[in-house]
């Protein structure tokens, strides 16, 4: 029997496959499409202090093997999420990991003091890498100043909460900001989020997205993504013992396989789950039977066994 349980930290999931932020909800969305409880975990869509209405219309758009939006955080805010959203994730049956993110550093601290002490919630995961909103978001991904600034001030916040770290692409070295976020107490790192991206319209001679500029996703991204999480696998992940979840345009078991083989102890599906929400299923039957094909006894044996 195929062992497909993984562990983040005291996070044990029994399958490596989760959603990633923001394209799944709060809790129940899925719940109509897919047994979410069947799912390694469940991570949130962003959080932020203040309730946030998000960016102008039009905010997503296909691309070529993908798609660009640019949402602009939008999200119920701390008090809403707390009060509507909480009583929700209590009758999950897989853990819960909450993204936080907001316009500065006491932003990020006051929404991870207060979610990280429900009862539900098993880890956060700080988003310094959204390319889509003016304030916070990507500018904490680029410099490894201010990411070691933001997680240095959460873990002062939450020394005992199991901290995530999400990463932008949109940089000089991952591996550099990789590190500046597990020196300065990051438990575990997320890596990639979307692609800066535009989109034309030809015939007005304007950008397509409201925002004018987006985040790229789905399967186009995915060799940078492969990429990157085998750079800050080998350069921070392995040697320093912390694990990574993968995500950027996973949409097969195959899709996910390379992320672990890459150096993933889980990984995420977002896009695709927009197209079809059971993939994720589909995804952790095709890894179990690909274990089973190459008899592997436990998914944890193929965590970067890239030769």
């Amino acid at each position: 029997m195929v062992d497909l349980s993984v562990c983040l930290g005291d996070i044990r999931m029994a399958n490596p496959v989760m959603t990633a932020s923001g394209t799944c909800g709060y809790a129940f969305e899925l719940n109509d499409f897919v047994d979410v409880s069947a799912l390694g975990g469940f991570i949130t869509k962003s959080i932020t202090l203040e309730e946030r209405a998000g960016n102008p219309p039009q905010r997503t758009f296909e691309t070529a093997a993908g798609m660009i939006n640019a949402i602009g955080l939008a999200n119920v805010g701390l008090e809403r999420f707390c009060s509507e959203k909480v009583p929700l994730l209590d009758r999950m049956e897989i853990p819960v990991i909450v993204n936080v993110a907001g316009k500065g550093v006491d932003d990020y601290v006051a929404v991870s003091r207060r979610v990280a002490g429900l009862d539900c919630v098993a880890g956060l995961e700080l988003n310094a890498s959204c390319p889509n909103v003016k304030e916070g978001g990507i500018t904490f991904g680029t410099d490894p100043c201010a990411i070691s600034e933001l997680v240095s001030a959460v873990r002062k916040a939450c020394p005992e909460t199991y901290l995530i770290v999400k990463l932008t692409p949109n940089v000089t070295d991952i591996a550099q900001m990789a590190r500046a976020a597990v020196d300065a107490g990051a438990d575990c790192l997320s890596l990639i989020n979307t692609f800066v991206g535009l989109a034309i319209d030809v015939e007005t001679r304007r950008p397509v997205l409201g925002n004018r500029t987006g985040g790229v996703s789905g399967p186009a991204i995915k060799p940078m993504a492969v990429y990157m999480v085998n750079r800050v696998y080998e350069a921070v992940g392995k040697p320093l013992g912390v694990p990574i979840i993968a995500l950027g345009g996973i949409a097969t078991a195959n899709d996910a396989l390379e992320f672990i083989l890459a150096g993933a102890s889980a990984v995420c599906v977002g896009t695709q789950m927009m197209i079809d929400p059971n993939c994720a299923m589909v995804i952790i039957s095709g890894i179990e039977d690909y274990c089973r094909r190459h008899e592997v006894a436990s998914v944890m044996e193929l965590v970067g066994a890239l030769e």
